[in-house]
C-alpha cells in the first residue's frame, strides 16, 4: 500500500543517520522483537500479514514512532484482529477473558533452532517462467490498498531481468488470507536515471526482487 513506510525517494526527511550498530537500545525493544517472533510462530497469521499490520498504521502514528514501537503497535493490531486479545485487555494490561487456542507454541528451548532453520517460501514450479535473463520489463503502475513488495518509487519503470529466483509465495495475497498464490520471482536491475530521473547519478543502479504479477514486457 502507499503508506508512511514507503519513503523511497521522498524529500524533506533529512539524511539517513547511522546508529551505533546495536540491535537494541532498551530491554523493552528486545521484548517487542521476541514477542512478535513468538506470536508469528503460532501460525495465527503470516509474515506478510505482520508486515501489513505495521505499514497500515496511520501515517502520523507511524512516522512519530521508533522502529520497535512500530513492531509493538503492529502486534497489538494483530492480536486484537485475530481475537487473541481484547481492546480492554490492552488498555488494562491484564487478562480479562479466557485464553484462546493457537496452532503452535514456540518454546524457549527451541528458539535458536527455529530461527536458524527459518521458514522456506520457495514453492514448486507448475508453469514456466514468463521472463528470462536479459528481458526488458516494465513494472506496473498501481496504487493498491493491500500489502505489496513493489515500492512506489519503482512503479512504471523499465529494467532488465538479471536473475530468475524461482517460484515463491506471493506476498500481496498471503498478507490477506487469500492464499500463497506462488509466482515467479525475478531480480530486476534498473538504471538510476530510469528511477530517479535525469538528475540522478549516471553511475547509479539498483536491483529489486519482484514477483511476476508486477511485471510486463517493456
Amino acid at each position: 500500500m502507499n503508506g508512511a513506510q514507503d519513503l523511497g525517494g521522498q524529500m524533506g526527511f533529512g539524511p539517513i543517520e547511522r546508529d551505533d550498530g546495536l540491535n537494541f537500545h532498551a530491554r523493552w525493544e528486545e521484548r517487542a522483537f521476541a514477542v512478535t517472533l513468538a506470536m508469528g510462530a503460532t501460525g495465527a497469521w503470516t509474515l506478510d500479514a505482520s508486515r501489513f499490520a505495521r505499514e497500515s498504521l496511520p501515517p502520523a502514528e507511524y512516522l512519530s514512532a521508533s522502529y520497535y514501537e512500530i513492531w509493538a503497535k503492529g502486534l497489538e493490531k494483530l492480536v486484537v484482529t485475530h481475537g487473541l486479545v481484547t481492546d480492554e485487555e490492552l488498555k488494562q494490561g491484564k487478562v480479562l477473558v479466557g485464553p484462546q487456542q493457537v496452532k503452535r507454541v514456540l518454546k524457549a528451548e527451541d528458539v535458536a533452532d527455529v530461527l536458524a532453520k527459518g521458514a522456506a517460501v520457495d514453492r514448486p514450479e507448475h508453469q514456466p517462467a514468463r521472463y528470462r535473463v536479459g528481458d526488458r520489463v516494465r513494472t506496473r503502475r498501481m496504487h493498491p490498498e493491500h500489502h505489496t513488495r513493489l515500492p512506489r518509487y519503482a512503479r512504471d519503470a523499465v529494467g532488465s531481468v538479471e536473475v530468475v529466483h524461482g517460484v515463491h509465495v506471493f506476498p500481496d495475497s498471503n498478507a490477506h488470507r487469500q492464499g500463497e498464490r506462488p509466482a515467479w520471482l525475478y531480480g530486476v536491475t534498473f538504471k538510476g536515471r530510469d528511477i530517479w530521473g535525469p538528475d540522478s547519478d549516471p553511475a547509479l543502479s539498483l536491483r529489486l526482487d519482484l514477483w511476476e504479477p508486477y511485471l510486463d514486457l517493456a
